[in-house]
């Protein structure tokens, strides 16, 4: 099978391409992010990773698997999206900062044969954050293309995060671990990738 991925994510090409699988990338969507009301917390990631697939911008052929993802963070049931401007990033930092949240990532894999779909939930536990830590890490790495205005494998990951349960590369925004899994389920890659 021909993977594709269709995100634009330099974090999830990246997190992809540490499986050693051969893929290409092709992000075109028709899907509009509209979440119904009502919507659980959980549901949300899948139902958009699902839209992201449907609304892929042609009919997929018979020998390629598509792959799309959304992931997003929740404090309490609030989702914490990627900011706007700078003080949307420092406003979302701050509420983050000396508490935990979760991030959520839905992933669905689409072939003409079959559909999967799948969520991951990765607690994450921030230290305390003075405001000019905050600014320094908004001014030095502009995290506004990352939900929750942060990301984990940036300065601040090092400085202030202080605990995770699950798994590392969900917060990065593609749970490699349990992709790889779906990936070998559906009889796309045996153990030891290409």
């Amino acid at each position: 099978m021909k993977l594709i991925l269709a995100s634009a994510s330099p974090r999830r090409k990246e997190l992809l391409a540490s499986l050693d699988l051969a893929f290409t990338v092709d992000a075109q969507t028709s899907f509009v992010e509209n979440i119904p009301e009502g919507m659980s917390v959980e549901e949300i990631p899948r139902y958009l990773s699902e839209g992201k697939s449907s609304g892929f911008h042609r009919p997929l052929e018979a020998d390629e698997l598509l792959i799309t993802a959304d992931t997003l963070v929740f404090l309490g049931d609030e989702a914490q999206g990627k900011p706007h401007d700078r003080e949307d990033a420092l406003r979302m930092l701050r509420e983050l900062s000396g508490r935990e949240h979760r991030v959520i990532t839905g992933v669905t894999l689409r072939s003409l044969r079959s559909q999967e779909s799948f969520i991951d939930i990765t607690r994450v536990r921030f230290a305390p954050l003075d405001e000019q830590d905050i600014a320094y890490y908004v001014d030095r790495y502009r995290p506004y293309d990352k939900a929750g205005a942060y990301g984990i494998q940036e300065w601040i990951g090092s400085a202030a995060i202080e605990g995770i349960d699950g798994s590392y590369h969900n917060v990065m925004g593609l749970p490699t671990e349990k992709l790889f899994q779906a990936l070998k389920r559906s009889g796309v890659v045996c153990t030891g990738g290409k």
